[in-house]
């Protein structure tokens, strides 16, 4: 996830300039030659706490959760319901003042559950709206033992309704200051995300990254050699991010159509 700003290294210009020559945004997505590897319609939900034996965790598999809500085990109707193939995650301000939301990792803290090295992950999502509010989708390669590879396929700041960012991380575990960060920001309609469900994918290969919003490619940048792992998908629906939540509508909800995996075919 983009930590707030003054913990990151934010290189935004890196990632036009890291377009090839010739490179044309607006393409259109061309699945032909892949298969699909994994697909979770939300007709109900397979998740625990931390597993294991579950198809889905309520944490980050390392136990470092983020953010102004804390993300909660799942309990009957909180944080996460399911009706007519749509999973909602609601994040509502308790009683006691904390705010509670919820997130899925597909692997445990074992490293069990769906990973794949390259191939494309999508997502169909409708996010709420509201000042502090943000919805992620994005990867996390399966080998943390000396950095953190990173693909956020969509963060959208509730502060900003006009756009949202795709990244790429390298976190250094042993050295902070050799992390390096490449970011996107995507122009949309405003509130158009929060109006409507849209698609969010990303396509990754051995070369490239590529950053697809409703089908359509909006940016791309080299893959990282950290990046040549198996990565699973997380979905979160995050508070704060470094900006003020005290406006922040109770409860905001995100909705979720769908998340999807594909392979190249005898890739």
């Amino acid at each position: 996830m983009v930590r707030p700003i003054s913990r990151r290294i934010c290189l935004a210009a890196a990632l036009l300039a890291a377009l090839p020559a010739g490179a044309e945004e607006g393409a259109e997505l061309d699945l032909s030659g892949y298969r699909q590897t994994f697909s979770e319609d939300f007709d109900g939900l397979d998740v625990s706490a931390r597993g294991p034996g579950t198809r889905w965790i309520a944490h980050t598999p390392w136990n470092g959760d983020f953010g102004d809500a804390a993300f909660t085990d799942p309990r009957p109707g909180f944080p996460f319901t399911t009706k007519d193939g749509i999973l909602t995650i609601e994040m509502r301000k308790g009683s006691d003042g904390k705010w509670r939301s919820g997130l899925l990792a597909s692997v445990d803290p074992q490293g069990r559950g769906f990973s794949q090295r390259f191939g494309y992950f999508e997502m169909r999502a409708k996010f709420p709206a509201g000042e502090g509010v943000w919805p992620a989708f994005w990867l996390v390669g399966i080998d943390r033992s000396t950095h953190t590879s990173e693909i956020d396929v969509v963060e959208h700041y509730g502060h900003f309704p006009g756009r949202y960012t795709a990244s790429v991380h390298v976190w250094d575990r042993a050295d902070k200051t050799r992390h390096r960060t490449v970011h996107k920001r995507v122009p949309v309609p405003e509130g158009s995300l929060s109006a409507g469900f849209h698609t969010y994918g990303v396509l990754v290969d051995a070369q490239v990254i590529r950053f697809f919003f409703d089908r359509r490619e909006v940016a791309r940048v080299p893959t990282p050699p950290e990046h040549h792992q198996p990565m699973y998908p997380l979905v979160d629906l995050g508070l704060g991010a470094g900006w003020p939540t005290e406006r922040t509508p109770s409860p905001s909800t995100m909705e979720v159509d769908y998340v999807r995996v594909w392979a190249k075919e005898g890739g």
